[in-house]
């Protein structure tokens, strides 16, 4: 732990935060050069300071601030919101060192309907004040597009850059293809009035702003009402336009018909990262999304980082003339003032923006909604861990691995896992095997096989311990490194006798040290070493992975199956399984073609093949005379394989008399 009294300028700093008022208000600590390092906002100045000198820091982060601040200095102001605002635009304008760090280095597109006597609309990832309107950004490029082709087959709207001024089209223009494939309505040679072209642009923008409700209600109303007049074709053109937004509000209203006007924030943290995902909902449709990431440089609180990621985002995307009320309401509206906005937040924020109130949902619609924008989060956060995997690939193992850790509860990362798994038939020919995974990926030269010496039949439990005892007896002894977790290719049974091996082990290195074999610290050493964590992989009927146990007592940990967690699990289990499958399928193939031939000292493989081939069984050889042996071998090897023969048949006969 650090105190903030190891910093050489702490009674300094203290006399300035005793004189500091109980107010709310914007605090800045500079570095020795004078530079900001880091800009905070409180509801009171004075508690809220005082709390990084008079606390002890566990965070590393968090101490080299305090350790670092040469100074402080302090803006007194009215309410909250202003200090939130302030803390904002001081962030901005200084990049501290030591305050989160706005990740959005993304441009996405906007919709951009231009400034001009014919307003052009198009997709452009640049903003520029020139007094256009920007509506926006959209995530996903396709929406964007979707749009734009909707407004094409609705307007017909100009493409060109032609000044379309009124003196500059009395010169005359010449019309291009567009206008005569009927995509365009020839503003440029005066095809249709700047009063009739921008009716179109204002529906636009009303589709735009989400306010698809209202409009269709009105060009149904004109549709019905031209058609009544017996204008069948105008009728007819009105209600290709309400049947496109009509088609496009289908498809955009994924929100329950109960809720809006309001905007939805969801938060997602790591240890070193923030992240603030945003809905804009207006009429029952998602108009404008948005997420951004904050990279955290100390441990500030969740509702802050909260608060000023909706003020973030409210700021952003906030336009000028943009209206939540019908135009005929303009006059009540005047009176009345403009409605509080409603945040539907996962907890209440430090500080909530004027104009708003928050909402946190526990049920129903809104709640449905929140965990809508929660999944956009986590996507998001999966979406940056893809990109940075792809070009770090080793990034993947490493966090797979975190999450064992922290699954497990490890005080380190397990680089090194090693498994075990038994082989027999019967209790014939039983085997063992260890496989090694190192950063998550398997060790093959690491593998190691075993013969199972001192069991006899089919005991798993028994041949599981011995195995263990001399795998760890050798690593010790040989001081080589031991695994940071063991992971047995069994349940509860396999896990307790691997648990058993270490402490048995341990056991034996007493005894070597009671008798003056092993010094105290190198028993210490070898106690530390032993301390291995054991899990257990479990599988299902099937034979495949189900679940990891781990404890005392065991119990499942919680891992989503067919998540890269899980399939790393999987892929140590199988692999495991698979070496100690093939080893013993070896070994059983070895045995049956073991011939009593190999047990005669001089007779060698290449022997035995011919022996084999011309008397065809072991039987017929030992029935054959001394010279026929010799005709095939000559008469050296033939001797030893006719003395052997003998000798054996002599045994035979002894053993059978009574």
């Amino acid at each position: 732990m650090v105190q903030a009294k190891d910093n050489p300028r702490y009674d300094y700093l203290m006399g300035i935060v005793n004189l500091m008022p109980s107010s709310p208000g914007v605090y800045r600590y500079l570095d020795a050069e004078g530079t900001i390092i880091y800009v905070g906002k409180a509801k009171n100045l004075k508690r809220r300071v005082s709390s990084y000198f008079t606390k002890e820091h566990e965070s590393r982060r968090t101490a080299n601030l305090v350790r670092h601040i040469y100074d402080l200095k302090y803006i007194v102001v009215n309410t909250e919101n202003d200090a939130l605002n302030l803390e904002n635009r001081m962030i901005k304008a200084h990049q501290p060192k030591y305050n989160v760090l706005l990740k959005d280095g993304k441009t996405y597109p906007w919709i951009c309907i231009r400034n001009e006597a014919f307003p052009r609309v198009f997709l452009t990832r640049t903003v520029v004040k020139d007094g256009s309107n920007y509506f926006g950004p959209y995530t996903n490029i396709s929406v964007g597009k979707a749009l734009m082709e909707l407004f094409e087959q609705m307007y017909h709207l100009r493409t060109c850059s032609l000044n379309l001024q009124p003196s500059m089209i009395e010169k005359g223009y010449r019309v291009c293809l567009k206008y005569h494939i009927k995509k365009c309505l020839g503003p440029c040679v005066g095809g249709i009035s700047r009063e009739t072209y921008q009716e179109g642009i204002e529906e636009i923008k009303q589709i735009l702003r989400g306010h698809t409700a209202e409009l269709c209600r009105k060009l149904y109303d004109l549709m019905m009402q031209k058609s009544a007049e017996m204008k069948f074709e105008e009728a007819e053109q009105i209600k290709h336009r309400y049947e496109l937004i009509l088609g496009y509000r289908t498809r955009s209203n994924i929100v329950p018909s109960t809720i809006s006007d309001v905007d939805v924030f969801a938060y997602d943290e790591e240890d070193s990262s923030a992240i603030v995902s945003y809905f804009h909902i207006v009429q029952g449709a998602i108009i404008q999304s948005y997420t951004i990431e904050y990279k955290k440089q100390i441990d500030e609180p969740k509702e802050d980082l909260l608060a000023l990621g909706i003020l973030e985002l409210r700021e952003r995307f906030e336009q000028e003339d943009e209206k939540l009320f019908d135009a005929k309401e303009g006059e009540e509206s005047a009176s009345k003032g403009r409605p509080q906005v409603e945040l539907i937040v996962p907890f209440e924020p430090s500080i909530v923006p004027d104009g708003c109130y928050a909402f946190v949902p526990q049920r129903g619609d809104k709640r449905k909604l929140l965990e809508l924008a929660e999944k956009n989060c986590k996507q998001y956060r999966l979406d940056q861990i893809k990109k940075s995997e792809k070009l770090n690939p080793e990034q993947r193992q490493t966090r797979l691995l975190s999450e064992i850790q922290k699954q497990l509860g490890l005080s380190g990362l397990p680089l090194h896992i090693e498994s075990f798994d038994n082989s027999n038939v019967s209790g014939s020919d039983a085997v063992a095997s260890c496989v090694v995974f190192r950063n998550g990926k398997p060790a093959k030269s690491e593998y190691r096989k075993f013969n199972i010496k001192s069991v006899a039949g089919a005991d798993d439990y028994a041949s599981m311990h011995e195995v263990v005892m001399r795998r760890y007896r050798r690593l010790v002894e040989e001081h080589q490194e031991v695994p940071d977790l063991i992971l047995a290719d069994g349940g509860i049974g396999q896990m307790n006798v691997i648990k058993q091996g270490l402490v048995d082990l341990e056991g034996q290195f007493l005894k070597e040290q009671m008798l003056g074999q092993i010094t105290d610290d190198r028993m210490h050493e070898i106690h530390e070493l032993l301390q291995i964590p054991v899990g257990g992989l479990v599988k299902d009927g099937h034979h495949r992975t189900r679940q990891l146990l781990f404890g005392d007592p065991p119990k499942a940990v919680d891992i989503k199956a067919g998540s890269n967690l899980f399939h790393l699990l999987e892929h140590i289990q199988d692999e495991v399984h698979r070496f100690a499958i093939t080893f013993h399928r070896q070994k059983r193939s070895k045995s049956q073609i073991h011939s009593e031939l190999d047990e005669i000292h001089g007779i060698g493989p290449k022997t035995k093949q011919e022996l084999l081939r011309t008397f065809k069984s072991v039987k017929r050889l030992r029935e054959a005379s001394l010279d026929e042996i010799s005709a095939v071998v000559g008469a050296a090897k033939a001797k030893l394989l006719f003395d052997y023969f003998s000798g054996r048949d002599d045994v035979s006969r002894e053993t059978e008399e009574p």
